[in-house]
């Protein structure tokens, strides 16, 4: 399989409006950035982009306001980040694609950055609706999907609008891909994989295919519950993908078939409900997968099975 793919560095950005689609989804505590990693990942990218003299136009999504204007998620407080890191302003739009961003980007210099407003604030964003792609290339001639993360969701900002610009992959996203391409291609010995995320839908492919080439599969986060229940546990109000129950068996019995290490958490942090928002902090219990209580929710690994997890890949 061929991963090679064209980069930033494989086209002509001088002068040109330029589309970067980042992962910004970072964690915030009253209205302040609690861990910057996300918007440090992009920088070489957003900075070799303004040293080639492009218009450089920031989309990212953050959190999940479902089509809704939620203050506590714009991100204005990513803009004054990258404004810090980058030495210069960071023009901030007043909404995605419309006619803020629209006049904004028509008055753009050379080496000027803008990041519009939180992609998910439109409701298309996460249908691909053509209507909001069409709009976000009509801002730019060049699209650049830097956002890791999130590039495997078929989005409007991630997938759609590369149907109406010429594409190509920021720095970010190239070291990934590459990093990703040698150890599916070529892996060292003992090759363990962990997955996370909330949805087993999303990693349908992914897990089948990791079963063919990886000697154990961690599997965490959301996901867990669903592979857990498939075992036949009581898992409360946790997380669970009931349509994808057989599938998880399946994998589970194509791991014992190949030799490949499963593991699953064996305990688990249980809470009520879900923090919202995700970063409030609520109190929690550690309890035994075997024993997560009905009215409670799995909400993600504890600490024996971070230590177990922890020893599998070393």
């Amino acid at each position: 399989m061929n991963y090679n793919k064209k980069s930033i560095e494989d086209i002509e950005v001088a002068g040109k409006r330029v589309l970067c689609r980042c992962d910004f989804n970072v964690p915030t505590k009253n209205g302040k950035i609690t861990s910057d990693k996300r918007i440090v990942a992009a920088m070489p990218t957003i900075e070799y982009l303004v040293k080639k003299g492009a218009k450089v136009i920031l989309c990212s999504h953050m959190g999940k306001p479902k089509g809704e204007w939620k203050p506590e998620l714009s991100l204005k407080v990513v803009a004054e980040r990258i404004s810090e890191l980058l030495g210069k302003e960071v023009i901030m739009a007043a909404d995605v694609a419309g006619e803020d961003s629209i006049a904004k980007a028509a008055a753009m210099k050379d080496g000027d950055v803008m990041l519009l407003e939180n992609t998910r604030y439109i409701k298309g964003e996460e249908k691909n609706d053509p209507e909001l792609s069409k709009a976000l290339a009509a801002l730019a001639d060049i699209f650049v999907n830097d956002a890791f993360g999130t590039a495997h969701r078929a989005h409007s900002s991630t997938a759609g609008v590369a149907d109406y610009l010429p594409a190509v992959s920021g720095y970010l996203v190239q070291k990934e891909v590459s990093i990703m391409g040698k150890a599916l291609a070529n892996p060292e010995r003992p090759f363990v994989a962990i997955l996370g995320g909330a949805k087993v839908s999303d990693k349908l492919n992914v897990i089948n295919n990791l079963l063919e080439k990886v000697d154990t599969l961690i599997i965490g986060g959301g996901m867990a519950y669903t592979f857990l229940a498939a075992q036949g546990m009581t898992v409360g109000k946790s997380l669970v993908d009931n349509e994808k129950l057989d599938y998880c068996k399946e994998m589970l019995a194509k791991a014992e078939a190949k030799g490949v290490k499963l593991l699953l958490p064996v305990d688990t942090a249980v809470a009520a409900s879900f923090p919202s928002p995700i970063d409030a902090e609520i109190p929690v219990e550690y309890v035994d997968c075997t024993a997560i209580p009905a009215d409670q929710m799995g909400l993600d690994i504890g600490p024996k099975a971070a230590e177990e997890f922890a020893a599998a890949a070393h």
